[in-house]
């Protein structure tokens, strides 16, 4: 009995009224974890990319409103990969260093993202 509420189909007018309240009231904490800083990705940031930690349920759509809300800027281009866990090993046991997503995100020619503040 209980299933039956649970997959109730909703109306266009609530899922649409969802998705555009959701995006007003901030929600890039929701999808961004923190910047990426390595050797590697400071080198990306000459040609206008910075990479993000993201949560594993963000898609491409998510990640550009969030940038584009939290930064001010406008991005062209988002690019993901998941990073698998890997197999690590402390001493005598075995355990599993958890993966993780990240998106490289393009800027529009002329923007910049302060990634570490100063």
């Amino acid at each position: 009995m209980r299933l039956k509420n649970i997959f109730k189909k909703k109306s266009e007018k609530e899922t649409t009224l969802v998705k555009e309240t959701s995006f007003k009231e901030g929600f890039a904490w929701k999808v961004l974890i923190s910047p990426y800083v390595t050797e590697k990705t400071t080198q990306l940031e000459k040609q206008n990319q910075y990479v993000f930690r993201v949560y594993p349920q963000a898609n491409k759509i998510d990640i550009k409103k969030a940038v584009e809300e939290f930064y001010k800027v406008k991005v062209e281009e988002v690019r993901i990969i998941k990073v698998p866990s890997k197999r690590k090993r402390m001493g005598r046991i075995w355990g599993w260093k958890e993966g993780y997503k990240k998106a490289i995100v393009k800027v529009k020619e002329g923007q910049k993202i302060d990634v570490l503040p100063k």
